[in-house]
């Protein structure tokens, strides 16, 4: 999880300068998992945080940034984000308004 959530971080500039908002689902996620008493996201009480709350953060974002790798909760996000009819990118590049530093 903490290489994934790098990668995820090392992305988040490129989208804002691009005009976005990032919003990684650990970042909301650990804290509320930390505050119920969960010692990681192996604790049993982060099923009930984990994924929850990266389903509450998607009823709010314009669309998915879905990077290279092996990872069920973004697969699930990318899920979602089409049954909602949410855009899905797979390149930081290819997000409207991207601009090169």
């Amino acid at each position: 999880m903490a290489r994934n959530l790098a990668r995820l971080e090392e992305a988040a500039w490129p989208v804002f300068r691009s005009g976005h908002v990032p919003m990684i689902g650990e970042w909301v996620a650990l804290p509320v998992l930390r505050g119920a008493g969960g010692t990681g996201p192996a604790d049993p009480v982060a099923e009930q945080i984990m994924y929850p709350t990266a389903e509450r953060l998607l009823r709010h974002c314009d669309a998915v940034l879905r990077l290279p790798g092996e990872s069920a909760g973004a697969d699930q996000d990318v899920r979602i984000a089409t049954e909602r009819g949410l855009p899905v990118y797979h390149r930081v590049e290819d997000i409207p308004g991207y601009q090169t530093a």
